[in-house]
C-alpha cells in the first residue's frame, strides 16, 4: 500500500472486520465483557470517531481514551504560569494554537491577549526565533509543549539560539513523556486495560522499545499504530490476536514510518538540551516521577523557567465546577458522561481543554460523534 486512499480502501476495512469479529468471538469479547484496548494519542482518538470505527468493530470490544493529548494534560497552574510570563512588559509570547484557548485559574492566553499582552501563534519554534531576531529589544518566549514528537523541533530550535547567541529567546518548557502516564495507568487498580493501540508519532522519534515494560511487566499488548482506518484496524487485530494467543510483546504496525530503534538526530538534539525533572505534575493523573523534561544548565539562558523566575511547584489542579476533563482524560468516562458536555462545555465556550485541543477526546466527540455527542437532557434543563 503506497496511497492514502489504500489505507481507506473499504474492502480492506471490511476483511479486517471481519476477521477482528472472528478472533473476538474466540476469546469470548462480548458487549457485557469487552476487552478494553487504550488508544493512548488523541489522533487516534479523532480518527476512531472520523471514520466511526467504533461502531464498526464487534461489540465486544472498548475503544478507552488515553491521556495522548499534551495540551489536554497541562496542568491549570501551568497554563497561569504562560499568562504570567505574557503579560510581563516588553514580551513576545509565542505558542501553538492549540494552546490559546486552554483556560488557566484566571484566564486562556486568548484572554490575555485580548487584555493587552502581545501573544502570538506560530506553527514553529523557529517562527518564534525569528521573531527574536527581528526584535532585538523584545524578549521572545516559546511555550515548548508536546510529547517526544515536537520536543525535537523545540531542542534544535534552543541550539539554534545558542550558535547565533539570541540572549533574547527562551522556552518555557512543559514538554512531556508517554511512557511514564502509560506505566502509572497500569498501575491504577481502578483501570482495566487489556492492550494498546499506541502513539505512532511519538514512536517515530524514540522507536518501539520505549514500551517494552509494557509486555514486560505488566503482561499487555501493545501495538504501534499509524493514523488511517486500515492502520488503526489491522492494529486492533493484532492487539487481539496477541490476547487469543497468550502473547504480550511490542509490534510495530506503522513499520512504513515509525524505526525500531528511533530518530537518532532527534534523540541526540533531545540528550543534548534537556535532562528529566524529577517529577511533573499532569491534569488528572497527578505528578509523575520522571515525566517531563526541563532544559539542561547549559542552556540556561534560553529557559524561560530561570530568567524569569518562574521555576516549577506542583499545585492543586482546580477544574471548572462540574468539570469531569480528569476522569475523561484517565478512561475513566465517556466525554457525553461528563455533566458539562454540550451545555455547559462546547468548542466555543470551553469549560476544559479536552473540548478545545485538535486532540481532545471531548472535541471528537463533539465534532465527529453525530448522535452520540448531543447533550443528554438533564431534568433540570428539561424542567426549563
Amino acid at each position: 500500500m503506497r496511497y492514502v486512499e489504500e489505507f481507506r480502501d473499504p474492502k480492506a476495512a471490511k476483511a479486517l472486520l471481519s476477521a477482528i469479529a472472528r478472533v473476538a468471538d474466540q476469546i469470548g469479547a462480548t458487549k457485557a465483557r469487552p476487552v478494553h484496548i487504550m488508544e493512548v494519542c488523541g489522533g487516534h482518538t479523532h480518527a476512531i470517531f472520523r471514520y466511526g470505527l467504533d461502531k464498526l468493530v464487534h461489540e465486544g470490544i472498548e475503544f478507552i481514551h488515553g491521556p495522548g493529548c499534551p495540551v489536554c494534560v497541562l496542568p491549570m497552574s501551568r497554563v497561569d504560569d504562560c499568562v504570567t510570563i505574557a503579560e510581563r512588559e516588553g514580551v513576545i509570547f509565542t505558542t501553538f494554537g492549540d494552546a490559546m484557548r486552554v483556560p488557566g485559574t484566571r484566564k486562556s492566553l486568548l484572554q490575555a491577549k485580548a487584555d493587552g499582552a502581545d501573544i502570538r501563534m506560530v506553527y514553529s519554534p523557529l517562527d518564534a526565533l525569528e521573531l527574536a531576531r527581528r526584535n532585538p529589544e523584545r524578549e521572545v518566549v516559546f511555550f515548548g509543549l508536546g510529547f517526544e514528537t515536537t520536543t525535537p523541533s523545540t531542542a534544535l530550535s534552543i541550539q539554534q539560539a545558542a550558535r547565533e547567541g539570541l540572549t533574547n529567546f527562551s522556552v518555557f518548557c512543559n514538554h512531556i513523556t508517554v511512557p511514564e502516564p502509560i506505566r502509572a495507568l497500569l498501575d491504577d487498580p481502578h483501570m482495566v486495560l487489556d492492550g494498546f493501540v499506541g502513539p505512532g508519532h511519538v514512536s517515530m522519534v524514540i522507536g518501539v522499545h520505549a514500551y517494552d515494560f509494557i509486555a514486560r511487566d505488566y503482561g499487555k499488548p501493545i501495538v504501534v499504530a499509524g493514523f488511517e482506518p486500515i492502520d488503526l484496524l489491522q492494529s486492533v487485530l493484532m492487539v487481539l490476536e496477541q490476547i487469543r494467543d497468550g502473547r504480550a510483546e511490542v509490534e510495530n504496525q506503522y513499520a512504513r514510518v515509525v524505526p525500531e530503534h528511533g530518530n537518532p538526530v532527534s534523540l541526540a538534539a533531545i540528550a543534548d538540551v534537556y535532562e528529566r525533572r524529577p517529577r511533573f505534575a499532569w491534569r488528572g493523573l497527578g505528578e509523575i516521577d520522571a515525566s517531563g523534561l526541563r532544559i539542561r544548565e547549559k542552556y540556561f539562558a534560553f529557559d524561560a523557567e530561570e530568567k524569569f523566575g518562574i521555576g516549577y511547584a506542583a499545585s492543586p489542579d482546580d477544574e471548572p465546577e462540574g468539570c469531569a476533563c480528569s476522569a475523561v482524560m484517565t478512561g475513566r468516562i465517556k466525554p457525553t458522561a461528563c455533566p458539562q458536555f454540550g451545555l455547559g462545555c462546547k468548542p466555543e465556550t470551553p469549560l476544559g481543554a479536552l473540548m478545545v485541543s485538535s486532540e481532545g477526546a471531548c472535541a471528537a466527540y463533539w465534532t465527529y460523534g453525530g448522535a452520540r455527542a448531543l447533550p443528554r437532557v438533564t431534568p433540570e434543563v428539561a424542567a426549563q
